[in-house]
């Protein structure tokens, strides 16, 4: 058990273990990445989206979870419905190494329903983090965009009303 726990905090440690400036990506193409969403399938992003908008929601640490929830429940209260996907992005070799297990405990925590919504990116979380930068990474990366993958609202200083008006802005 120890070892088990002894792993574990290794693999939440070095999850952002290189650090980028934040970067300002609104009017840039999203990059090419893959994933699998919590029911295994495999997505490519941003060419499986072809909704006229969609908006990822990207977090580096547990930690940003918290602001993620911030952000699905502001939408849902300013009644905003697009497609939106959580992207758990995890940098680093030891987080691939265990993603099977990285993956179980979030299904536990996440009702099945939900599962095609969350998309974790392992192979490519270092291009994402270098991308958007990954300062203050407890904060969600709040990405709309396009059906051609230009980013339309780029945000990443942790919820407020003033960008969810914004972004609702962006979207309508």
């Amino acid at each position: 058990m120890k070892s088990i726990l002894s792993i574990f905090a290794f693999v939440l440690l070095s999850a952002c273990t290189s650090q980028y400036p934040n970067q300002q990506v609104t009017g840039k193409q999203f990059p090419n990445i893959s994933g699998a969403s919590l029911e295994q399938s495999i997505v490519t992003i941003p060419s499986d989206f072809k909704a006229d908008k969609t908006l990822l929601l990207i977090g580096y640490k547990q930690d940003s979870q918290f602001d993620i929830d911030r952000w699905l429940i502001g939408l849902d209260m300013a009644g905003v419905a697009l497609p939106t996907y959580e992207l758990p992005t995890i940098a680093g070799m030891a987080p691939r190494m265990f993603s099977t297990f990285i993956d179980s405990g979030m299904r536990k925590g996440i009702p099945k329903e939900l599962w095609g919504g969350v998309i974790t990116i392992y192979k490519d979380g270092e291009a994402v983090q270098k991308f958007t930068g990954n300062q203050s990474p407890n904060n969600a990366r709040v990405v709309l965009i396009n059906s051609s993958g230009e980013i339309l609202y780029f945000y990443d200083r942790g919820f407020s009303v003033d960008a969810l008006n914004k972004l609702k802005a962006s979207i309508e």
